[in-house]
């Protein structure tokens, strides 16, 4: 797949990590070969993470990320080391930068145990390699680099391919359920919050993973629904609608004919299809006070119909009939500490890559706090979610 036509969620992320005035700066722009960040002698030039994407061969499409320092100061330096911190979630590859006119302190044996205890793959560049009178003999994990010189930028950038290539691990989206010249249906409502003119990421993607799979994918509203599965001459392999439909569409759809939706199917793709299934029982748990966090990948405008802050909360009302409190987070700002929640409701995470929902997943189980998947609830509560799960016997067994 081409750099244009990968998505971020689908990068391998590397991110450039050490103190103010290390040098992170100025290696991005050298690794990528494009002034990406701003460079500066002042300190915490850098404020906030910049992200690039690149191609680097022979690992393909990735991001690049730079970071503010991790010794920044003050108030606003506490906020800036914080969102270094959340990168770390979505990291594959740590890049430590250090300089290496200065002798390692406790902020990179901090980011080092960080990375050890995350199961980060990382490199220790020691910066500024021209400044050297001699340049010491780098170790299996350390290379010395100039990023006013080049010297060793290539031999970086071959070292982080090498690694990086060893943290791909993209799991199908629905290709390993069909064969070549089966018929999938792909149920898409058009409806307010659908973007004009194209498809959402989720649905663009499985279309494009059964055509991979050399199979045919039917695209239909759901109010065409019975017309298109009328029209085939035998009944396809599998139905995947839009999770706002279910109810509607599982009505239409024969009970031979296996069914799921974008949004499970994002859920087996990014994260623990099973911890999501298991959060979804915690819906019969829930009391009257109890406080609910809806979270989602990433930042859109919401309409009047949203699915994230109107529908599910309707639906867990109708549901449960609880009076419950409510909480949501877009984009970067998941919380750390989930305690307060009786339940969490991600959105399928389209937007993000596996590491960071893996993260967000494991500061629910952590913390003891049932966490589930917009997809899996809206099934559970209108009571088909052992339909939707046929198509994945193993997780089907758990219910």
């Amino acid at each position: 797949m081409s750099l244009n036509a990968t998505p971020s969620g689908e990068r391998v992320h590397i991110a450039f990590f050490g103190r103010r005035n290390a040098g992170k700066s100025s290696l991005v722009n050298a690794f990528t070969g494009q002034d990406l960040a701003i460079v500066s002698d002042v300190k915490g030039t850098t404020t906030d993470p910049v992200s690039k994407a690149m191609e680097l061969l022979p690992l393909g499409p990735v991001q690049i990320i730079d970071t503010p320092g991790l010794d920044d100061e003050g108030e606003l330096g506490t906020l800036r080391v914080q969102r270094t911190k959340l990168v770390l979630r979505k990291t594959d590859l740590a890049i430590l930068v250090a300089d290496a006119t200065a002798p390692l302190g406790e902020t990179e044996q901090a980011l080092l145990d960080l990375c050890r205890a995350r199961n980060i793959p990382w490199i220790l560049v020691r910066s500024k390699a021209d400044l050297l009178e001699a340049i010491p003999e780098a170790g299996a994990d350390t290379i010395y680099v100039s990023a006013k010189t080049g010297y060793h930028i290539h031999e970086l950038k071959e070292l982080a391919a090498r690694l990086a290539l060893g943290t791909e691990n993209r799991r199908p989206l629905v290709s390993d359920l069909l064969r070549p010249g089966d018929t999938a249906v792909l149920v898409v409502p058009i409806d307010k919050a659908a973007p004009k003119g194209r498809l959402i990421l989720p649905q663009q993607q499985v279309i494009r993973d059964a055509l991979e799979a050399g199979a045919a994918a039917l695209v239909c509203r759901e109010t065409e629904l019975a017309a298109a599965l009328q029209g085939l001459n035998a009944p396809p392999k599998l139905v995947v609608t839009d999770s706002q439909v279910f109810g509607k569409v599982a009505q239409i759809v024969p009970q031979s004919v296996p069914l799921t939706s974008f949004s499970i199917l994002m859920a087996r793709c990014k994260g623990d299809l099973a911890l999501t299934v298991a959060g979804a029982a915690a819906v019969r748990n829930l009391k009257d006070g109890d406080r609910v966090l809806i979270a989602e990948g990433c930042t859109h405008h919401r309409q009047c119909e949203d699915i994230g802050t109107v529908k599910i909360p309707r639906w867990l009302a109708e549901s449960t009939g609880r009076t419950l409190q409510y909480d949501f987070c877009s984009g970067v700002e998941f919380p750390e500490d989930l305690t307060p929640y009786a339940l969490v409701v991600h959105c399928g995470g389209c937007t993000l890559n596996p590491k960071e929902m893996a993260a967000r997943q494991r500061l629910a189980v952590d913390q003891a706090v049932p966490i589930t998947n917009y997809g899996v609830l809206i099934a559970a509560v209108h009571g088909i979610l052992p339909r939707t799960l046929q198509p994945f016997p193993a997780i089907a067994a758990l219910l």
